[in-house]
């Protein structure tokens, strides 16, 4: 079957990023993954999981939060593959929960730089990309129940979160005549390393299932499922949008 297109995946190597790359890759895509250098060993295993399914793939080590790495990056996957068609821009920290008040300056740079600064990054060489093959794309990135309402012990994480909604909107009217939509998925509690970091995993789940309606908590591939309809020709009427995906915490 020939392939759908060529997708690339950030933070791939572990969690909701993990899960997405591996539902585009069943999907059709040629997927593309990234990460961190200290993840390469992750990522590996990831690239030899899709090339046994059949899929096209390549791994790329590059810093979301530096600009002259997703260039290049974007760059590299357009050699290597031909085109770059959807690109969601999932990769994102969060740090030990801390009061506004006592949080260091340079923690806040940190989470910033990577989950706000690395969105806009992959949002802007994606769109120089789709605009220069002519034919529309795929932009997807990653908000956050922490996007839709303030979390305490969390502020940095919540700005660089709200900050992914606002880059959505503005990027979808700017991009909208080029065929290329963006949205964003806002995920509540999945379990993924990222959500039990600092917790007692099954403390860690407990608490966040009495803060859903469904009374349980998401899995990546609950997160995964979203983001292959947002990458979908049946998508194709849907830009601008943050849509929750959290198991009822949040209603818009």
């Amino acid at each position: 079957m020939p392939s759908k297109g060529v997708a690339l995946v950030t933070g791939a190597a572990q969690g909701i990023g993990r899960g997405i790359a591996l539902r585009l890759a069943r999907d059709g895509y040629d997927v593309v993954i990234n990460d961190i250098s200290s993840k390469s060993e992750q990522l590996q295993v990831l690239l030899e999981e899709i090339r046994k399914g059949g899929g096209g793939s390549s791994k790329h080590i590059a810093d979301v939060s530096q600009e002259e790495q997703v260039k290049n990056m974007v760059e590299e996957v357009v050699r290597q593959h031909g085109s770059l068609d959807v690109m969601v821009a999932n990769a994102g920290i969060m740090k030990p929960e801390i009061t506004f008040l006592n949080m260091p300056i340079d923690q806040y740079d940190q989470i910033m730089n990577i989950n706000a600064k690395g969105a806009f990054l992959c949002y802007k060489y994606a769109g120089l990309q789709m605009i220069k093959q002519g034919r529309g794309g795929r932009i997807i990135g990653a908000s956050s129940l922490a996007g839709k309402r303030g979390i305490p012990l969390a502020a940095s994480y919540t700005m660089s979160k709200f900050a992914v909604r606002g880059l959505t909107q503005a990027a979808a009217l700017e991009l909208g005549e080029h065929g290329i939509t963006v949205n964003a998925y806002a995920p509540g509690a999945v379990d993924t390393p990222m959500m039990n970091a600092g917790f007692e995993r099954e403390e860690r789940l407990a608490q966040v299932k009495q803060m859903c309606a469904l009374k349980t908590v998401g899995q990546p591939n609950d997160i995964a499922s979203l983001v292959s309809f947002l990458a979908s020709s049946e998508a194709g009427f849907i830009t601008g949008q943050t849509i929750s995906i959290d198991g009822g915490i949040h209603f818009d």
